[in-house]
C-alpha cells in the first residue's frame, strides 16, 4: 500500500517525528517519521508485548518461553544447574533485548516512564537469565557491560515518575538506589562497560543537581537566602533583622537556653 498521503499528513520537520497510534486492532503504537537520504518512511511498534507485535510459541515474549523452559526442566530434574540455553536461543534472547531496548529508549524521550520501567526490568531479567543458563561464555557476558547504561535508565524513570508527582525525596532516593546498584557491579575490562560506569555516574550527578534545585527550602534555608539578597541589596536592617532570627531558630533548634 502506497503509504504517500501518510508521509503528506505529516511532514519532516512539523512538531514532533514521533507520535502515538491507536492501531486498527485498538492497540497503542508509536510511530517515528524518518528520512534517509532520498527516502522516506516510517517506523512503528507496539507498546505493549513485544515491540514487533510476534507472540513466540504462544507466548508475549521469546524470554517468557525460555523461562518457562527452564522451570519446566527443574520441575522434571530437580537440577537447575543443568538447564542450559543454546548460542541460537540466546541470539533470540540478543535479538529480543535489542528491540525493547529501542522501544524504552523512545519512550522515555515521550515521558512514559512506567513502561520504560517494565521494558528495564525486563531486559535487565533476561540478562540475569543469559548470563545464568548460556552455554558458551562469550553468549553469558554478552549483554554483561551494558548493566550501567540500563541501571540508569531504570533509576532515571524511577526519579522522573516521582517528579512528576512532586515527589522530590523519593526522586533522590531512586538516584542513590542506582548509584547502590552501580556500586556493586563488578569491574569489567571492557571499554563499553568503562564508558557506561563513567557517563552513569556524570548523568546521575546532572540528575541529582536538577532535583535538588526543585526541592522546597526548609525555613533555615529560606531565611539564608533571603539574608543573602539583603546583603546584596545593600538592605543592611532588614539582613540584621534576619540574622537575628536565624540565630534564634538555631538556638531553638538545638535546644540551648533562651530559644
Amino acid at each position: 500500500m502506497d503509504i504517500g498521503r501518510i508521509l503528506k499528513d505529516w511532514p519532516l520537520g512539523e512538531g514532533s517525528n514521533v507520535r502515538r497510534i491507536i492501531g486498527d486492532d485498538g492497540r497503542e503504537k508509536i510511530q517515528i517519521r524518518v528520512c534517509i537520504d532520498s527516502f522516506n518512511g516510517l517506523l512503528q511498534f507496539e507498546c505493549d508485548g513485544r515491540p514487533d507485535g510476534q507472540r513466540l510459541h504462544g507466548k508475549a515474549f521469546y524470554l517468557d518461553y525460555a523461562e518457562e523452559k527452564c522451570r519446566l526442566h527443574q520441575a522434571g530434574s530437580g537440577e537447575a544447574k543443568e538447564f542450559r540455553l543454546t548460542h541460537s536461543q540466546c541470539e533470540k534472547l540478543f535479538e529480543e533485548s535489542g528491540m525493547v531496548y529501542h522501544r524504552y529508549v523512545i519512550l522515555l524521550q515521550l515521558g512514559d516512564f512506567e513502561r520504560v520501567i517494565r521494558d528495564t526490568d525486563r531486559n535487565m531479567r533476561l540478562f540475569q537469565f543469559v548470563n545464568r543458563y548460556a552455554v558458551r561464555q562469550a553468549d553469558r557476558e554478552h549483554l554483561e557491560c551494558w548493566w550501567p547504561y540500563i541501571l540508569r535508565i531504570h533509576f532515571t524513570a524511577k526519579a522522573m515518575e516521582h517528579l512528576r508527582e512532586s515527589r522530590i525525596e523519593k526522586a533522590l532516593e531512586a538516584v542513590a538506589d542506582c548509584r547502590a546498584r552501580l556500586g556493586q557491579l563488578a569491574d569489567q575490562d571492557n571499554e563499553t562497560f568503562k564508558y557506561e560506569m563513567q557517563r552513569s555516574r556524570e548523568a546521575l550527578e546532572e540528575l541529582e543537581g536538577e532535583l535538588r534545585k526543585r526541592k522546597p527550602l526548609s525555613e533555615i534555608e529560606k531565611l539564608q537566602r533571603d539574608l543573602r539578597r539583603a546583603v546584596d541589596d545593600e538592605r543592611y536592617e532588614d539582613a540584621a533583622r534576619l540574622r537575628d532570627k536565624i540565630a534564634r531558630f538555631e538556638s531553638h533548634k538545638s535546644g540551648e537556653p533562651g530559644g
